[in-house]
């Protein structure tokens, strides 16, 4: 087993032989998820890939935790159809929205969002909400369920 430290050396080293293909690496990662090892490989890619435009704390502790959990690299704050997801998968068509009570907390809002969703749908992209709150309740539930939806639009796409 080679550790994350061994393997930031490795990448290191790859990348002064002008050897390093990040897009590649993020290939072999997409077609290993589950298999060990394949979650530390991406959370040493983290120094490669610039950081994502973010619009709030929770979408960046969010998009971090999603790294973390070894899951694939979702687009962030990225259109579709003319509306903004917070993330989203290109390949599985599956997105998700990260909901606050103070940004969607008003009746237009919660009205506005069901519509959204159904539009989403009707452009053949999946959808979930996870709540503040919820994710730090729950952050492990939260990770382990995405990581179920995306490895069935995964089998599905």
């Amino acid at each position: 087993m080679v550790d994350e430290r061994r393997l930031r050396r490795l990448l290191k080293r790859s990348e002064v032989l002008e050897l390093f293909d990040l897009a590649a690496v993020r290939d072999v990662i997409d077609r290993n998820r589950g298999h060990r090892g394949a979650g530390r490989l991406a959370r040493a890619l983290v120094l490669y890939e610039p950081p994502p435009f973010t619009r709030s704390d929770f979408e960046s502790r969010f998009f971090e935790a999603v790294l973390a959990a070894g899951l694939p690299r979702p687009r962030v704050n990225f259109n579709v159809a003319g509306m903004e997801l917070d993330l989203y998968w290109p390949k599985r068509r599956f997105a998700v929205e990260l909901d606050l009570f103070e940004t969607h907390g008003t009746r237009e809002s919660f009205e506005e969002d069901r519509l959204r969703q159904e539009s989403l749908l009707l452009e053949g992209v999946a959808m979930t909400r996870v709540t503040g709150p919820r994710f730090a309740r729950e952050p492990d539930a939260v990770l382990s369920r995405l990581a179920r939806l995306l490895a069935e639009r995964g089998a599905a796409g």
